[in-house]
Parts: C-alpha cells; sequence; structure tokens
C-alpha cells in the first residue's frame, strides 16, 4: 500500500525536471516574447516612446478602446447577472438553448461575429436600416464598437456569476422573508453582498478581454481616424508603416494596462475566497 501510495504521487518526473520543463515553456511562449517588446521599445528611446504615445491619434484610440471597454463592461455586469439570474431561478422552454447560446462569444471566430454584427447594424442591415429611419447610425461609429464588446465580454459576467447564483442557500433568503423583508431587500441585504465578488471579478474580466479586442471590432468600427479607431489597429498601422518602435510603444502601454487588470482580477479573486471562507 505505501509503495502504491509513493508510485502514484510522482507520476510526473521529478521536481527539479517538471520545473526546468515549465519555466522553459513559460520562457519561450510568455517570457520572452514579451521581454521583446520592452526592448524594442527601450531602442526607439524615451522621446520616440512619447512621441509615438501621446500623438492625437493615438491617444484618441486609446480613449476610445478603454472608455469603450469600461462601458461595455459595466453594460455586461448588468445585464450579465439578469441574464444568469433567469437561467439560475426559472424554468422555462429553451432555457438549456440560451444557456448554450451565452457561449457562442467564445466558440465563435471573432471575425465571423464582427462581420455578422456589421451585416445587422450597417445602414442596409435589418436592424440598422430601421435606426437609420430615426437618423440613428449604429454600424462605422463608436456605437458599433461598443457594440461589439458588449457582445464578445457578456459570457464572461455570466459564466462568473451563474455558479455562485446557484450555490447559494434559499434558507437565507426565505428567513430574510420570514422575518418580514420585501424582495428588494432580500436582494439588496442577503444576494447581492455574496454575489458582488464574482459580478466584480466578471466586470474585470469583462473588461480586459474588451481592452484587446480587435477580430469582432475591425469591421463594425469603420476606423475612421480620431473617431471609431481603436488601440489595436492603431498597432497593426505603425507596423504596417514599418513604425516597429512606435508599434511596440502602444504594445507596451496596453501590456502594462493588462497587468494592471490582471492584478485586478487575482485581487477580486482573493476577496471572493475570503468572503467564502468566512462563511464557511
Amino acid at each position: 500500500m505505501t509503495a502504491l501510495r509513493r508510485s502514484s504521487a510522482h507520476v510526473l518526473p521529478g521536481f527539479r525536471l517538471t520545473l526546468g520543463y515549465t519555466l522553459l515553456y513559460l520562457s519561450l511562449i510568455v517570457l520572452i516574447p514579451l521581454a521583446a517588446v520592452f526592448i524594442k521599445t527601450a531602442q526607439g528611446g524615451w522621446e520616440h516612446f512619447w512621441w509615438s504615445v501621446s500623438s492625437p491619434r493615438v491617444l484618441a484610440s486609446l480613449r476610445l478602446s478603454f472608455g469603450a471597454s469600461l462601458i461595455a463592461a459595466a453594460i455586461n455586469a448588468v445585464f450579465g447577472l439578469l441574464l444568469a439570474w433567469s437561467l439560475v431561478r426559472y424554468r422555462f422552454p429553451g432555457r438549456k438553448i440560451v444557456d448554450s447560446l451565452v457561449d457562442l462569444p467564445f466558440a465563435l471566430p471573432t471575425a465571423v461575429a464582427g462581420i455578422a454584427l456589421t451585416a445587422i447594424y450597417a445602414p442596409k442591415g435589418w436592424v440598422g436600416s430601421l435606426a437609420a429611419a430615426h437618423d440613428i447610425k449604429i454600424a462605422f461609429t463608436p456605437w458599433g464598437v461598443l457594440l461589439a464588446l458588449v457582445f464578445i465580454g457578456l459570457p464572461f459576467v455570466v459564466r462568473t456569476v451563474q455558479p455562485v447564483l446557484e450555490d447559494l442557500e434559499t434558507e437565507l433568503e426565505e428567513a430574510a422573508a420570514s422575518l418580514g423583508a420585501h424582495r428588494w431587500q432580500i436582494f439588496r441585504y442577503v444576494i447581492f453582498p455574496t454575489l458582488l465578488p464574482a459580478l466584480l471579478t466578471g466586470f474585470a474580466l469583462s473588461f480586459a478581454r474588451a481592452v484587446g479586442e480587435y477580430g469582432s471590432v475591425i469591421f463594425i468600427a469603420g476606423n475612421i481616424p480620431m473617431v471609431s479607431e481603436i488601440a489595436p489597429l492603431m498597432i497593426i498601422t505603425k507596423l504596417e508603416q514599418f513604425d516597429y518602435a512606435g508599434a511596440t510603444s502602444l504594445a507596451v502601454v496596453m501590456l502594462l494596462a493588462s497587468f494592471a487588470l490582471l492584478f485586478v482580477i487575482n485581487s477580486l479573486q482573493a476577496w471572493s475566497a475570503r468572503r467564502i471562507g468566512r462563511k464557511i
């Protein structure tokens, strides 16, 4: 029995060999490419870096990318919570189909999503033609960018909140109702505090995903400079102009923002774990 336990505990190679493979893999896939971005940026010098990231066109693209991502994440936090609530708390015809459709942005190629959204919301599309009749233009404007970012970010909120909502004990709600609490009071003081860490994590994941999105946005944005041009497109534009230092400079800004988002996400997850641990 002891020999069996020892053999099952050492299915993988020894610690040193496993750690060596892990570090080699991370270096080739993550560390070396990221280091190359910083090295290439440093070769251009501080003046070129500042000039690359502070031009009006670049600043406009950064404002659109981060601003639209923030708004899209906020929208997804609200409607993602409502969708997760409906899927968990109610039984209705087609519920499993709706639950499967939530993951569609994960499986659908981003270029296909962008083309589909453009076809629907363009001035001659099904929805776009109705909006155009009221002088409202969705595609090829910042509204189109926001729409695409909402589409690709919704599953992150739903799939983060849904398991927490499923594990929520209904006895607490019944106890609050027996004490005379109204539905809104039960949601505000019993349910929402438990869902808040997961909701914030879903918000951060949706925001992080939207900041770096390219494929689904590029078709519906219209890519008008100073209007509907996103930061990832600016990186591609600089690469096409052989301005590699400028492209890596903008990439460093996006990379630092991603690191900050990862820190926020990990902090929220740790906070959520501590809250659950205290309740248990």
